[in-house]
């Protein structure tokens, strides 16, 4: 019986939609920087210490990236946030903001980025995000005891 269950959970991670095995190629963060500013995301984002070196006309809104997340971003969140932006939408805007009918208003690059920029891009932008530090409970030192 114990045996079954091993192989039904082991099952599980071989499944089309498993991250297991999910890694991308090194890439090059200055290469990275150089795909963030070719395909202008400062139009629509902003992220701490880059500039766009030419002027861009910028959209209404300035989506930040980076920053303390209570989540791991990992390549693999960056790369489907990447390439499929509808996947999950930024909490805090109106909806009419980020999105029309459920779809992303954000440009897809997947015609013309290639696979290396993608490497390049996500190697760049990940460290800019950091681990929020979890938040513990604060409980009370005094005990309530029914006597």
């Amino acid at each position: 019986m114990l045996g079954l269950v091993a192989a039904a959970i082991s099952g599980c991670d071989k499944s089309v939609d498993s991250p297991q095995g999910f890694s991308l190629p090194d890439g090059n963060v200055a290469k990275g920087k150089q795909v963030f500013l070719k395909y202008q995301c400062l139009s629509c984002h902003q992220l701490e210490g880059i500039k766009q070196p030419e002027v861009i006309e910028h959209s209404i809104l300035s989506i930040p990236l980076g920053g303390e997340s209570n989540k791991v971003k990992t390549y693999a969140a960056l790369v489907t946030g990447i390439i499929n932006p509808s996947h999950t939408f930024i909490d805090g805007y109106p909806k009419s903001a980020v999105q029309v009918d459920g779809v992303s208003k954000m440009v897809s690059f997947n015609s013309v980025m290639t696979v290396d920029e993608l490497v390049n891009l996500v190697v760049f932008l990940q460290p800019y995000y950091t681990l929020a530090p979890y938040t513990r409970t604060q409980y009370s030192p005094y005990r309530y005891d029914k006597q």
